[in-house]
């Protein structure tokens, strides 16, 4: 397993959520309702976090495959978890 097929798939899965944004935003525009906009929204807020997650465990497990330090997959991980944990309060 080489880089590329990590790679292909956090492309991949950021390209579904960028068209699940943009299907959200049409979808929001031609409801033309305040309540339907708001619903749309906070489904695609809980979409962003697990699109991250998931982007940056692919990334992770691929720099894991390719013998990255170890050291340096910690500090990246944490820093991904203060990311998730800064934004939920």
């Amino acid at each position: 397993m080489g880089e590329d097929l990590f790679l292909r798939g956090m492309v991949i899965i950021r390209l579904i959520s960028a068209a699940i944004e943009m299907t959200g935003a049409l979808l929001m525009w031609r409801g033309q309702r305040l309540d339907l906009a708001v619903r749309i929204n906070g489904f695609l807020g809980i979409a962003g976090p697990l699109v991250l997650t998931t982007t940056m465990a692919l990334g992770l497990a691929g720099l894991a495959a390719t013998r990255f330090p170890l050291s340096k997959l910690v500090w990246i991980g944490a820093g991904v978890a203060l990311i998730l944990w800064g934004t939920t309060r």
